[in-house]
């Protein structure tokens, strides 16, 4: 399950690397590009490939865009103008499931994309006896040499059918299946890798997701991340700031894998 990350991605350098086009139009404000606390409903970065609206005809071009985190199916009713009934926010998709569950089935189709970070937050549950409430240590997943991570996501358009007008809402969730590795030592559930060889068929706007891009990937593909045990500062939204990511005391041995 991924319910929290980091990322300090600036799209603008993003979009150099990956020689795509930026259209986030965001400049990063006062506290810039960095966020080392993302949470559902946050507006993310996100990287699709999409035909241009003007010229359909020419080949697909990556695309930096921003989009809600917590996906709003198509169909969501409109609470008021423009804004959609707020629901439980659909920020994780099981793998497995997403092809024929009516939420996300039409974005497996369709409407993929890859959410850069640089690491995910997990919790280890330590069981409590006497009836005592567990307690939960936070850990970060990243990569040994810092390199970004590239998690598949799928996203979709919501519009207000009763506007005739109207800027679209870009909404996205991040898929996860299960743990490989030692990755199952902190938890049963882990956000699905892409891989950059599997970027052209994931990303590909005019075919459905080849099938086998959604099974339990190998555990070498997770071989180098590294998972250390951080501050629970990182419980609160409320917090940000690096020193999230600063390595702490580790669980105790007596945790075991969280059912989350």
């Amino acid at each position: 399950m991924c319910g929290r990350y980091a990322t300090t991605t600036d799209p603008g350098r993003l979009a150099v690397e990956l020689d795509a086009i930026d259209e986030t139009d965001d400049s990063g404000g006062k506290s810039g590009f960095a966020n080392y606390n993302v949470a559902p409903t946050t507006q993310v970065l996100t990287v699709v490939r999409r035909h241009d609206r003007d010229h359909p005809d020419d080949d697909p071009r990556l695309r930096i865009r921003r989009m809600r985190w917590g996906l709003i199916p198509v169909w969501t009713k409109a609470a008021e103008p423009g804004i959609p009934v707020k629901g439980k926010p659909l920020f994780n998709a099981r793998a497995d499931k997403a092809a024929t569950t009516p939420s996300f089935r039409d974005a497996v189709k369709h409407r993929r994309c890859l959410v850069p970070m640089d690491g995910w937050y997990e919790w280890l549950v330590e069981p409590k006896g006497d009836g005592a409430k567990a307690v939960k240590h936070p850990y970060f997943m990243s990569e040994s040499d810092g390199n970004r991570l590239y998690m598949a996501g799928l996203w979709s358009v919501w519009r207000d059918r009763s506007q005739a007008e109207g800027s679209p809402l870009l909404s996205c969730t991040i898929l996860t299946t299960d743990a490989v590795g030692e990755l199952t030592t902190i938890h049963d559930r882990m956000p699905l890798p892409m891989p950059r060889e599997h970027w052209d068929a994931w990303l590909d706007p005019d075919h459905p997701a080849p099938a086998e891009l959604l099974r339990t990937p190998d555990p070498s593909v997770v071989a180098d991340i590294v998972m250390r045990p951080v501050s629970s500062r990182v419980n609160s939204v409320k917090n940000n700031g690096p020193d999230l990511l600063e390595e702490a005391e580790p669980a105790p041995e007596s945790g075991q894998i969280s059912l989350l």
